[in-house]
């Protein structure tokens, strides 16, 4: 098995040189857009053609199991590892997740889903405790999981480092096989995080199959004496045998002939699905696409040596990395900044005298590689001061700007109003630049939408007061994640979720419901073929049990030529009006608003309908609370409140310390 969402990460050393965190240079691959990109998408058929790219490649590296995707929700901007994982919402998250499973898994390669469940920061990660509602648990952070694997269908699942309410994921048979198991049809392997065991004898027993990075007797004579005493069943043990010897025996098979990649195709891919996840933040005045006879300036360090993929054990090695300075036109370069973001006045007065002589100004800006990682969270949403007073700089002149943003999440843009187009590339892969160069002289159009809100700063966000903070991760917003919080609440963003800009206009022509269908109709508008993501939301009109304004349900990504109509249809079902109430999902029988349109602000149409259910009552807990009407903050006492007991974090305290504290 290699590391391998964004790309495969073999590592040729012989077991006692490698190293379970990969440090170690690792064999060529291409290197695809991280799953932010690819989310940016909204197109589960692109994270398909990666994954079965990706499965190529490991074809012919004899690699059988690729672990990914990262399929954890973006709980909020700061995360570290936000670049790996797709999204805030659980159904984008998860339609991409199977989307990128089905891609490895037709192609015979197994594909290992993760972190399962709650791995949602970086903070603590070894050893958090989880606190979290059940119904949040239900409803925004298994369902991404679920959705991967009943449609995806993977060969094994990752369980994740923390606790979920005081009980490891590795020891959670409720986790495990009460729901993943039981409930969800899966009938894989279940594989640890590295070094991610806690009480090995409790995993067997909840379904936990295989311990990694493996070579440990750890708890081995424990496990031995648990089956010899009758502690342990013989069984317990036996099914994980089983299911791991099983998927060897498979991969065995697949494995058995030799398979030559085809590598130019696979960059292709990657640059393919570069495009496809590009965003459009801003474009006054169609300042893009560029013609080709005008003068241009490039601008930025990153201009030479792009930010194309994020830290950790992610990392590829990759084979086919473009650099912008090595395929744009232009006039003149100014590095504008060193590579920790950092500025000084000469380097920006050349930003200045290069602006005095171009037509536009292309600036590469965003997030240097120490600002997010796998292994710690960011401090704050601001990107390297030197990047701003780049931007600043060349917004300062008579040329045009076109800020190519490049970083793993969202950012504060306080010189957004000054520039003239804004180009997000995310995290792009080694075929960043070439997608850039084609989207920017219209060869492709930006067709991505953005999978995670764009709050104006950090502090906007419900979770800010909690989030890193402690040793412990308190779900203290509850299901008020990302756009939930931000419709519900009022709270204006700088982008929304949803939201992107294209080269071509359409028009949302007709919503009809028929029975449990909702068919939608859209024209091109405009004078050049394109892309939209038609996006169905639901929200109820009264409601009894708290919830958001409105909640993605179905999406659709339509490709029309000039003038061109298509219609979508959506086949809504009963678990698409439901909530996690009492125990089990169930209907609140009422009214419900049906909404159609470009981003979650964005609504186009709207239709109604009448869905039958049960009245249901709410806790006694939620009357006159923050939950009923969210606004900044939710107060503790209303949280412990939602709880059901008051809830404490661990301080971390000398003679306290166990096996599962690490050492900084």
């Amino acid at each position: 098995m290699s590391d391998g969402p964004g790309g495969l990460r073999k590592q040729n050393e012989v077991m006692d040189t490698g190293d379970m965190l990969g440090v170690h240079a690792s064999a060529e691959a291409t290197c695809y857009p991280a799953a932010v990109t690819l989310a940016n998408s909204w197109d589960p058929s692109a994270a398909e053609k990666v994954g079965a790219a990706i499965a190529s490649e490991a074809l012919e590296q004899h690699v059988g199991m690729v672990l990914g995707p990262g399929n954890n929700i973006k709980r909020n901007p700061l995360g570290g590892r936000s670049f790996e994982y797709y999204s805030e919402d659980p159904v984008l998250s998860g339609e991409m997740a199977a989307g990128y499973i089905r891609g490895l898994e037709d192609k015979g390669i197994s594909s290992c889903l993760k972190h399962f469940a709650l791995n949602s920061q970086e903070s603590g990660r070894f050893n958090s405790n989880g606190s979290i509602s059940e119904r949040a648990l239900r409803e925004i952070y298994l369902r991404p999981f679920e959705i991967a694997v009943k449609k995806g269908r993977p060969s094994a699942v990752m369980s994740a480092y923390p606790m979920i309410n005081g009980d490891y994921c590795s020891d959670n048979r409720r986790l495990l096989t009460d729901i993943l198991r039981d409930e969800w049809g899966f009938d894989g392997m279940v594989v640890t995080d590295w070094g991610g065991m806690n009480d090995r004898i409790s995993a067997v027993s909840a379904g936990c199959d295989l311990m990694m990075p493996g070579g440990s007797d750890y708890m081995q004579k424990e496990l031995v004496a648990a089956v010899k005493n009758g502690t342990l069943p013989v069984d317990a043990l036996d099914r994980c045998c089983e299911r791991i010897i099983s998927l060897a025996l498979k991969e065995k098979e697949v494995l058995s002939e030799e398979h030559a990649a085809d590598h130019a195709a696979c960059h292709r891919t990657a640059v393919d699905a570069a495009v496809a996840g590009a965003v459009l933040l801003k474009n006054d005045a169609d300042t893009l696409p560029l013609s080709g006879d005008r003068r241009i300036g490039i601008v930025g360090y990153m201009a030479g040596n792009i930010r194309y993929q994020g830290s950790g054990s992610s990392h590829v090695n990759p084979r086919g990395l473009v650099q912008p300075l090595d395929i744009f036109r232009y006039e003149g370069y100014a590095q504008g900044c060193g590579a920790d973001g950092d500025t000084n006045e000469e380097l920006l007065r050349e930003v200045r005298e290069l602006a005095g002589r171009v037509d536009d100004l292309i600036v590469f800006a965003g997030l240097p590689d120490t600002y997010e990682s796998e292994g710690f969270d960011r401090t704050d949403m601001r990107m390297p001061e030197g990047h701003v007073k780049m931007i600043m700089a060349a917004c300062g002149s008579s040329a045009r700007v076109i800020v190519v943003l490049l970083c793993g999440s969202a950012v504060e843009c306080p010189w957004a109003d000054s520039a003239d187009a804004i180009l997000y590339m995310g995290l792009g892969g080694e075929g960043c630049a070439e997608a850039a160069q084609k989207i920017i002289y219209g060869e492709e159009e930006p067709a991505g939408r953005l999978s995670q809100s764009w709050p104006y700063k950090c502090g906007d966000d419900p979770s800010s007061d909690t989030y890193a903070k402690t040793c412990d991760a308190f779900y203290t917003e509850d299901i008020f994640v990302g756009y939930r919080y931000y419709l519900t609440s009022g709270t204006a963003v700088r982008y929304p979720f949803g939201y992107g800009l294209g080269y071509t206009e359409f028009d949302f022509e007709k919503v009809v419901t028929d029975g449990t269908d909702i068919r939608v109709t859209v024209r091109n508008a405009g004078n050049r073929p394109g892309s939209e993501v038609v996006q169905l939301y639901i929200g109820k009109k009264d409601f009894n049990i708290y919830r958001p304004i409105r909640e993605l349900k179905a999406f659709r990504k339509l490709r029309l030529g000039p003038g061109e109509t298509g219609e979508v249809t959506f086949s809504l079902t009963d678990r698409d009006f439901s909530v996690w109430h009492g125990g089990k999902w169930m209907t609140d029988e009422g009214t419900y608003v049906i909404s159609v349109g470009k981003s979650c602000e964005d609504i186009l149409l709207e239709t109604e309908r009448y869905v039958p259910g049960e009245k249901l009552v709410p806790e006694p807990w939620q009357k006159g609370s923050w939950y009923e009407r969210p606004s900044g903050r939710p107060p503790k006492a209303d949280w412990d409140s939602l709880m059901g007991r008051c809830c404490v974090p661990k301080v971390p305290r000398k003679g306290r310390f166990t096996l599962n504290n690490s050492v900084a």
